[in-house]
C-alpha cells in the first residue's frame, strides 16, 4: 500500500523480522512447557465441568492431584486417557471418581499407548466440532442478518450482576453499540480457578464464567434479530485461568476476548514464563474459534508518558503480531491495541494522536485495530471529557480503526449510566457519519509535524526491538522496557503452577487448532 505518512516499508520489514526473532525465541520455551491452567483447558476440552462440595472446579481437583503427585509433566492428557482406557468411564466420570476418592489417577494400571489415543479420538472429535458448529452459528448470523460498519462501536458493561449487565446490553445494542464488552470483576485475573454458574456479585465487574457467557451470549443473539445486526460479544482471557476462559469463551460463542501476551506480566504481575506459555494456547484457542483477539498496549500509556513512549506501544503491537502468527491466528483477529492518551494540555497533542493512529493502520493494514478512549486524563468535567472523546472519535474514523472502544462523560466519576452510554454513542455515530471520508480526503503535508512524528515513532520502535532481539524479551521485561513496569523472570504469581513436559506429555489440540490433522 502507499503510504500517506511516507513511511519506508523496508523499515516495517525489518522490525518485523526483529519482532519475529523475538517471538521464536519465546515460542522455543514454550514448546518444552506446559502450566496448571492449560492442563485445566485440556480437561475442560475432554468434557469435565462443574464443582465439587466446596465449590472447587472439577478441572482443578484433576489438576491439582498430577501436581501435588509430582507428575503434572505427563499431562492431564496421558492420565485420563489411561484411565478411561483402564476403566471404561467417562472423563467427567474419572474426575468425579478423583473428587470422591474412589479413583487415584496415578495408580491406574498403565495401558498401552494406542489404546490411551484411541479412547481420547472421539472425546477430542467431539470438543473440536463443538466450536466448529459455534464458529458457524456466528458465521450463518453474519450472512443472514450483517453487522455493523467499522469501526465497530464497543462499549462496557460492568454491574456485577449478570442478568443487569443483559439489561444493560440490550439497551446499547438498541442505541447502536455493536460489541458488549463484559467487564471482570476486580482481581478475578489473580484467581487459579474459574468461578463456576451464573453469579450476581461482582466488583466494577462481573465474574467471567461459561454460564455467565452462555446467559449474555443468547441474549445478545435475541437483540441481534430484533435490531437487525449481529452484536458481538466480548471478555477477558488475560489473567491466571487465560486458556480456560478461552475455551469456555469458544463453546459459548464470543467473538473477542482480551488476550494479550504481555499484560498480564506487567499490569497483573503474573510470571512472565507462566503467562507466556498460557498466551500460546489461549490464542490457539481463539484462533481456531475465529475470536478477534485485543491486545493491551493501551495500558503502557497509563503508567507511561504517551508522548515519550509511543514508540513501546508499536514495538509491543510488532511482537504481539508475531506471537500471535505462530498460534496461527490471521492478521483479521489481531486487535492490536493503541490508544488516545496524550496530556490534552500538551500543544499539537492531536496531530501527534493523528499521526500515531495513522501509522498504525498501515503498518497493520489487515488488523481489526483496537483503539482507545483517553482515561489517564479525564476528569470530574464531564463536558471536557465529552469533548476529548470527540476528539478521539475523530481520530479513529479518519484514519479507518476498526474498533471504537467508546469514552464516556461520566467514567471518571462512576458506573456510567445507560444514559451516558448513549451519549457516548451518539458522539461517535455523528462523527462517523459527518466524517466518513474524511481520510481519503486529506492528505498530510511533507516534512510537517504528522509525517515527522510518524517516523520518529517507527525508528525509536526499531531501537527498541533491535535490543530486545539481543538481549530477549525476558530480560527486556526485567529491565522494565514497557510501561515504565519491572518484572523479574522468577518474580510475580503463578510460577509454581509451570512445568517442563515429559515424555508422555501429548496436547493434540493443539496441531488440530493450527491447521493440522
Amino acid at each position: 500500500m502507499q503510504s500517506k505518512l511516507g513511511l519506508d516499508f523496508k523499515r516495517v520489514e525489518h522490525a518485523r523480522d526483529l519482532s519475529g526473532k523475538i517471538a521464536a525465541e519465546v515460542q522455543k520455551f514454550v514448546d518444552n512447557y506446559t502450566t496448571v491452567a492449560v492442563e485445566r483447558t485440556l480437561c475442560r476440552l475432554m468434557g469435565i465441568d462443574g464443582v465439587d462440595s466446596n465449590e472447587v472446579p472439577l478441572p482443578n481437583i484433576v489438576v491439582d492431584e498430577l501436581k501435588e503427585k509430582g507428575v503434572l509433566n505427563q499431562g492431564a492428557l496421558y492420565f485420563l486417557g489411561n484411565a478411561m482406557a483402564a476403566t471404561g468411564l467417562t472423563p467427567q466420570q474419572v474426575a468425579e471418581g478423583i473428587s470422591d476418592g474412589t479413583i487415584d489417577i496415578t495408580r491406574v494400571a498403565a495401558q498401552n499407548r494406542e489404546k490411551i489415543d484411541s479412547v481420547l479420538a472421539p472425546v477430542i472429535e467431539e470438543s473440536i466440532n463443538r466450536i466448529r458448529k459455534r464458529r458457524m452459528r456466528r458465521e450463518e448470523y453474519l450472512k443472514t442478518i450483517g453487522e455493523g460498519p467499522k469501526p465497530y462501536l464497543y462499549v462496557i458493561v460492568a454491574t456485577g450482576n449478570i442478568y443487569e449487565d443483559v439489561v444493560q446490553a440490550e439497551a446499547a445494542a438498541r442505541q447502536g453499540a455493536d460489541i458488549i464488552a463484559v467487564i471482570r470483576t476486580t482481581g478475578q485475573s489473580l484467581l487459579d480457578y474459574v468461578p463456576f454458574g451464573a453469579t450476581t456479585e461482582g466488583f466494577g465487574g462481573t465474574f467471567a464464567t461459561q454460564e455467565n457467557f452462555r446467559i449474555m451470549r443468547s441474549a445478545l443473539d435475541k437483540v441481534g434479530e430484533e435490531v437487525g445486526r449481529y452484536i458481538r460479544l466480548c471478555n477477558y482471557c488475560s489473567g491466571l485461568c487465560m486458556p480456560e476462559i478461552a475455551v469456555m469463551g469458544a463453546f459459548e460463542g464470543l467473538d473477542v476476548m482480551l488476550n494479550d501476551a504481555l499484560y498480564g506480566i506487567l499490569f497483573r504481575d503474573i510470571n512472565m514464563q507462566r503467562t507466556l506459555v498460557d498466551q500460546f494456547f489461549s490464542r490457539a484457542i481463539n484462533s481456531f474459534a475465529g475470536v478477534i483477539i485485543n491486545t493491551g498496549e493501551d495500558n503502557y500509556l497509563t503508567t507511561a508518558d504517551a508522548y515519550e513512549e509511543a514508540h513501546t506501544v508499536l514495538a509491543s503491537d510488532f511482537i504481539n503480531e508475531q506471537l500471535a502468527l505462530l498460534a496461527g491466528l490471521p492478521p483479521a483477529q489481531m486487535g492490536l491495541g493503541h490508544a488516545f492518551e496524550m496530556d490534552p494540555e500538551l500543544e499539537n497533542g492531536f496531530l501527534y494522536e493523528l499521526a500515531q493512529a495513522q501509522m498504525t493502520r498501515e503498518i497493520f493494514p489487515d488488523a481489526p485495530l483496537k483503539y482507545m478512549p483517553p482515561t489517564k486524563f479525564m476528569t470530574g468535567n464531564i463536558f471536557r471529557g465529552h469533548i476529548q472523546d470527540a476528539l478521539f472519535n475523530i481520530v479513529g474514523i479518519w484514519t479507518n480503526q476498526g474498533i471504537q472502544l467508546l469514552g464516556m462523560p461520566t467514567e471518571a466519576i462512576h458506573t456510567p449510566f445507560m444514559a451516558d452510554r448513549y451519549l457516548s454513542i451518539e458522539n461517535a455515530k455523528y462523527i462517523f457519519s459527518t466524517m466518513k471520508g474524511l481520510g481519503n480526503e486529506v492528505e498530510f503535508k511533507e516534512g510537517g509535524i504528522i509525517k515527522s512524528r510518524a517516523k520518529e515513532v517507527l525508528e525509536n520502535s526499531i531501537l527498541l526491538l533491535e535490543k530486545i532481539e539481543n538481549e530477549g524479551l525476558f530480560l527486556a521485561l526485567e529491565k522494565g522496557l514497557f510501561g515504565d513496569v519491572k518484572r523479574a523472570r522468577t518474580g510475580g504469581k503463578g510460577l509454581s503452577g509451570v512445568v517442563g513436559k515429559g515424555d508422555n506429555y501429548v496436547n493434540p489440540f493443539i496441531k488440530i487448532m493450527l491447521g493440522g490433522k
